[in-house]
C-alpha cells in the first residue's frame, strides 16, 4: 500500500505552503504544485524512506498544523 498526503489549494503560493509544511515535517515531494482544472492547485509527498514509527499518541503518524 502506498501512503501520498496531499495537498489542495486555491492558489499556487497556498499549494506551495502547505507542501512545504509537509516538508518541514520529514515529508519527500513527489509531486510539485500543478494547476488542475481551473483555479484548483495539487501537489503531494510521501513519507521519508528513513522514517521512524508515528510520533503523534494514537498511532496516526506525525501531526501537521494546518
Amino acid at each position: 500500500m502506498a501512503i501520498r498526503f496531499g495537498v489542495q489549494a486555491d492558489s499556487r503560493d497556498e499549494c506551495v505552503e502547505g507542501l512545504a509544511q509537509l516538508v518541514e515535517a520529514g515529508f519527500v515531494p513527489v509531486m510539485l504544485p500543478a494547476q488542475v482544472a481551473g483555479d484548483r492547485w495539487i501537489a503531494r509527498a510521501v513519507p521519508a524512506p528513513n522514517a521512524k514509527a508515528p510520533t503523534e499518541e494514537g498511532g496516526r503518524g506525525p501531526a501537521v498544523s494546518a
